[in-house]
């Protein structure tokens, strides 16, 4: 996205759901209901589980785009969103982690940020 754009996007809009989900799914994790939460029984069911479903959603978000179909994009990208927000919760990974990981990569080319991580 072309930095001169950046300040076009509504915040609130953009990203006000990704606290409350991330909350909740916290919540299902801590309860456990399996019987009554999909959350709760993918955690249950563990990581090779939760690592499939990621892959299943990461290929339908594939499928959708070359499909152009932009509802079945949508869908599938918040389906995705949804799965890797449940990864994060399991793995106790929080949005401020991911937030200041993309922080620093803002002004950073992609480039330069992936020669960066292979010197590690």
């Amino acid at each position: 996205m072309p930095e001169s754009s950046l300040g076009d996007i509504n915040s609130k809009t953009a990203s006000c759901i990704f606290p409350e989900l991330y909350k909740l799914l916290e919540k299902r994790k801590e309860e456990g209901q399996v019987d009554h939460s999909y959350t709760a029984n993918l955690m249950e069911k563990g990581l090779d589980a939760l690592l499939k479903k990621i892959g299943e959603e990461s290929t339908e978000v594939v499928i959708a785009a070359k499909n152009r179909d932009h509802q079945e994009q949508v869908h599938e990208i918040a389906d995705l969103c949804y799965h890797l927000l449940v990864l994060m919760v399991y793995h106790n990974i929080s949005l401020e982690d991911i937030h200041t990981e993309l922080q620093r990569r803002l002004n950073v080319s992609g480039i330069e940020e992936k020669k960066s991580r292979a010197k590690n």
